[in-house]
């Protein structure tokens, strides 16, 4: 198989054998008492390419993910490596697009750290991946829930200039547009935006996510004014420029942005003509 970004021979490999080779690592990191980064940087190996670094994607994430989940299972609840492996399985069945073999995985999770009294942030992890599968599976009221409950938890447990807060309030929004509830998206976004702004950069990835969500929730809105029109245009304008400078014309954010504009555009000419 070969679902990395490596290239030539180097890119294929037998699943059993990326598997076997994580799994050394791992009974390594548990002799030598590893913990925290250096336990999390061998864990990796589970779900991610040693020589590329990019994670495994498509049916190759969910063989390592079964893989994973076999090796540690017969462990007690409270065994982080069993946990760990039950995250794993989750998402390799998500990128395999099994979702509701998924959520079935990713509701028993949080059932299980809800009763081994996990910390709070591991719960919000889980709940967070939770909505995922809900939104992948069109369980739109569902998951705006959670990702609300996520939000305020990471409010309470971080702050709001936290990047374990940022990441909660975009899902959040973007909840509120797939239901098209565009007024609380931009009431949350201009909220949102001067913090991401203020901690993470001008130049950042998920402020210029931001940016494009913003400005697609003010010529969405049926309700939208000729000047909200204008601010959309003139937002994905200025965030598609910087966005070329920053990523290149071939990043799929360049691409996206660039792509939304020409919605916009399109949307602002339409009611520039009917004025």
């Amino acid at each position: 198989m070969r679902m990395c970004a490596c290239r030539g021979t180097a890119g294929f490999a037998h699943v059993s054998c990326l598997a076997e080779q994580a799994k050394i690592l791992m009974d390594e990191a548990e002799e030598n008492n590893l913990d925290g980064k250096r336990w999390s940087s061998r864990w990796e190996r589970w779900y991610t390419c040693s020589l590329c670094e990019q994670m495994y994607h498509g049916h190759v994430y969910c063989a390592l993910g079964w893989a994973c989940w076999k090796t540690y299972l017969a462990r007690p609840e409270t065994d982080v490596n069993r946990r760990a492996a039950m995250t794993d399985l989750g998402s390799g069945l998500s990128a395999a697009q099994r979702h509701e073999e998924a959520l079935s995985v990713r509701e028993a999770e949080l059932s299980i750290e809800r009763r081994i009294g996990a910390p709070e942030g591991v719960i919000l992890i889980t709940q967070n991946n939770l909505a995922n599968s809900y939104q992948l599976l069109g369980m739109l009221e569902k998951a705006l829930i959670t990702r609300r409950v996520v939000y305020s938890g990471s409010l309470k447990l971080y702050g709001e200039e936290h990047e374990h807060t940022l990441a909660p309030a975009t899902n959040y929004a973007v909840s509120l547009m797939n239901l098209k509830r565009y007024e609380e998206t931009k009431t949350l976004f201009r909220k949102t935006l001067p913090i991401v702004q203020r901690v993470l950069g001008e130049n950042n990835e998920l402020v210029f996510r931001i940016k494009k969500l913003y400005a697609e929730a003010l010529y969405l809105d049926t309700g939208a004014t000729l000047d909200d029109l204008r601010e959309a245009m003139t937002t994905l304008e200025e965030t598609a420029r910087t966005a070329r400078r920053v990523l290149g014309g071939a990043h799929p954010m360049t691409g996206a942005v660039e792509s939304k504009m020409r919605d916009a555009q399109a949307a602002l000419r339409a009611r520039e003509d009917s004025v």
